[in-house]
């Protein structure tokens, strides 16, 4: 049965749903209709997210995203991971501390005041043994949905997560502002030199040849702007070469703090996928991927079916 845009659909008949996985970001809202063993039966999506919901606007818009599911099936389940449980979300969700698997983060569900059936996976923390503290919310559940049992989890993103799983638990993790570098690089005076239309070759080559010289951050980003002026590359490779220049000092990060695993288990889509990838491959990674939409609709599965402490 297919969903609309705006809200689900009535559910007169059919499979019958065990719960509703829900993922409620910054900016959209994700609703799946699931069978006990996985499958799902329906689906449902709303631009309300958590950035455009107003103060005390939850229970609204949540109504009026999957209220046919829930009038035909009064009590169903809900499970939510994602931005709905940050502190501008409906409710916070106090942090899992690391290390933190499924069965920890089930028994840290948190019921929605007056919804019984509504419950919101808490994010994870992480207090690093140099003094860094790091939060996630909603990557931990994309963690869990990719199935990794011991390995390296990249999560690409405006604020990117590299995450240490062992026996099935999320052991540590870090960010990297990445995207949002990008970003405001971009808009800045070091990206003024910019032109379209891209020229994609040559920015992700230069990008991945200055991203591997000395002196930190601070002084290669500036070469977006003087290898432009010395006639390096042309205005037109500025935005690929930001783009391949912050994902290279990203990994070479990671591999900082966590060494260099043979293999790196990617969740990501396009574009964001293509970049990595090729910068995880020419730094001699094995790497395979997971798309985000079905990362997360695993790890809602997952928790909702784990043992509750």
């Amino acid at each position: 049965m297919a969903a609309g845009f705006n809200g689900a659909t009535s559910m007169a008949s059919g499979p019958t749903p065990s719960f509703l996985a829900v993922d409620w970001g910054t900016t959209r809202l994700r609703a799946s209709l699931v069978e006990a063993g996985g499958a799902v039966i329906d689906r449902t999506q709303s631009d309300h997210g958590v950035q455009s919901v107003p103060a005390g606007g939850f229970p609204v818009a949540f109504a009026e995203a999957c209220g046919p599911w829930l009038r035909d099936k009064p009590g169903l389940p809900v499970l939510m991971a994602g931005m709905v449980g940050s502190r501008n979300g409906w409710i916070e969700a106090p942090y899992a501390s690391c290390p933190s698997g499924p069965a920890d983060l089930a028994t840290r569900l948190l019921p929605v005041p007056d919804m019984s059936n509504v419950s919101i996976v808490p994010g994870v923390d992480c207090r690093a043994p140099d003094g860094a503290y790091d939060v996630m919310r909603g990557e931990e559940t994309q963690v869990i949905g990719t199935g990794v049992v011991d390995g390296l989890v990249c999560l690409p993103g405006t604020h990117s997560k590299w995450v240490l799983v062992q026996g099935g638990r999320i052991i540590r993790f870090v960010t990297f502002i990445t995207g949002e570098l990008y970003a405001a690089m971009t808009a800045s005076f070091v990206g003024r030199l910019a032109a379209e239309p891209a020229d994609m070759e040559s920015g992700h080559a230069a990008g991945e040849k200055i991203a591997t010289l000395g002196g930190g951050l601070g002084r290669l980003l500036f070469q977006a702007r003087t290898q432009v002026l010395g006639n390096n590359m042309p205005g037109a490779a500025v935005k690929p070469f930001l783009s391949s220049l912050l994902v290279g000092q990203e990994i070479a990060g990671a591999i900082d703090l966590f060494g260099k695993p043979s293999s790196v288990h990617l969740v990501a889509a396009m574009p964001q996928r293509e970049v990595y990838e090729a910068a995880l491959k020419a730094r001699g990674f094995s790497v395979t991927t997971t798309d985000p939409a079905d990362a997360v609709l695993a790890g809602l599965v997952q928790l909702f079916n784990a043992p509750r402490g």
